[in-house]
């Protein structure tokens, strides 16, 4: 509840109470910082009146500021397939989440001393960001877009968690009068829609939805707030089409709905968003958030990603790289290792070959091999690689240029 200063006249805060039977007393002139029912059978408010030399307090922060604690705050998802995917990605990150008890809902990251790690639903993760109650969270775009509402203390710090992917996207039935509507511009221009009779979307995001049909200038539209099994609401006859997250699609075919061009309001996967305010103002978030994004970038980049080694006679260095070179499938990430390797004949040691290391993605692993034999490559050497870690990741900059740093 948003609080702000009152004046320091004290006198009169007695509350004045409606008609009605509410137990939510309402004041003519002046606000409380607590309402609190007594004991009795009656329901007694008892009032607190603020003076000025108090100080303001906002959904958790303190006059803009955020409230100081040690602690740098991750919020996790604490359940469903978003939570466990997450935690196998902290894991391959060598960021294993140690939770004491499994019905706890704070844990740590060894790795990480100064933070804590708080599991949530996903929809409260982006309101305790927004609060100040949190200062890192991974949830999934469409959750950071509905409940955040674009508020300009959430920043994006990681975009692309390669997991969780869906659409946030309309859909209508295949039969009826939507049998032939196959677009956007379609549906809006469908005749039936008036102000008697609106277009009902049954849908569990109530911010995009409405902002979504604005946009494309749909005006006779209503919205019922609905949670799960939304493909049964058009043939149940309670709304003429659905606002609901897609992956395959399966669900929605089997379900006689189809999706429309023009219609997917959002393409969603899990990100990592931060409170702009905690980047900036609590120690050590900022250094925390850098090593969680280059450990998610190297692991992230090394995906599907293999080292190849093989040994290649040659006159020099620079001959065997020519070779290498020659072939498409051989450049690596910025070119490739090639070093001598040292054998001792005749009581002397000389460089009869060279070892040539490169980068490969899987889909190109078989073609890399055919490649390096056909100009004379042998003992040819395949691993998987774990990280890549580059240069200070695009994201890390664009995170301090958004930050004005």
């Amino acid at each position: 509840m948003s609080m702000s200063l009152l004046q320091p006249n004290l006198q009169q805060c007695a509350p004045s109470f409606s008609s009605s039977t509410s137990l939510f007393p309402s004041f003519s002139s002046r606000r409380v910082t607590s309402v609190k029912p007594s004991v009795s059978s009656q329901f007694i408010p008892l009032v607190r009146c603020v003076s000025q030399s108090e100080v303001a307090v906002s959904n958790g922060k303190l006059d803009g500021k955020i409230i100081e604690r040690n602690e740098i705050r991750l919020g996790l998802p604490s359940k469903g397939r978003m939570a466990s995917d997450t935690l196998d990605l902290l894991k391959d990150c060598q960021l294993s989440v140690k939770q004491v008890n499994p019905r706890q809902y704070v844990a740590q990251i060894p790795q990480l001393s100064s933070l804590e790690v708080w599991f949530q639903r996903p929809k409260d993760i982006v309101r305790k960001l927004v609060s100040g109650d949190l200062d890192l969270g991974i949830v999934g775009l469409d959750t950071v877009s509905e409940f955040g509402q674009g508020d300009e203390d959430l920043i994006l710090v990681h975009d692309a968690l390669d997991y969780g992917d869906c659409r946030l996207s309309i859909a209508i039935p295949k039969y009826g009068i939507f049998e032939n509507v196959n677009s956007m511009n379609e549906l809006a221009q469908m005749p039936q829609w008036t102000a008697e009779k609106p277009l009902r979307i049954a849908t569990g995001f109530t911010y995009l939805g409405p902002k979504f049909m604005k946009d494309h200038g749909v005006k006779h539209v209503t919205f019922s707030t609905a949670d799960g099994a939304l493909e049964a609401a058009p043939a149940m006859g309670i709304a003429d089409a659905i606002l609901d997250l897609v992956s395959s699609g399966t669900t929605l075919r089997e379900n006689n709905l189809k999706e429309i061009e023009g219609g997917v309001v959002l393409e969603s996967q899990a990100v990592l968003v931060a409170s702009r305010k905690s980047l900036m103002q609590r120690k050590g978030a900022l250094d925390t958030t850098h090593e969680i994004l280059e450990r998610l970038e190297a692991h992230l980049r090394a995906i599907g990603q293999f080292t190849v080694t093989a040994n290649m006679r040659g006159s020099s260095a620079e001959e065997v790289a020519e070779r290498v070179l020659s072939q498409p499938s051989l450049s690596g990430l910025q070119g490739p290792t090639v070093s001598p390797v040292y054998s001792k004949r005749d009581g002397k040691v000389s460089p009869d070959y060279f070892a040539i290391v490169i980068c490969v993605p899987k889909k190109a692993l078989y073609k890399s091999v055919q490649q390096l034999r056909a100009i004379g490559g042998s003992g040819v050497l395949v691993s998987p690689l774990t990280y890549i870690f580059d240069e200070e990741p695009r994201r890390w900059r664009q995170l301090l240029s958004n930050l004005g740093m």
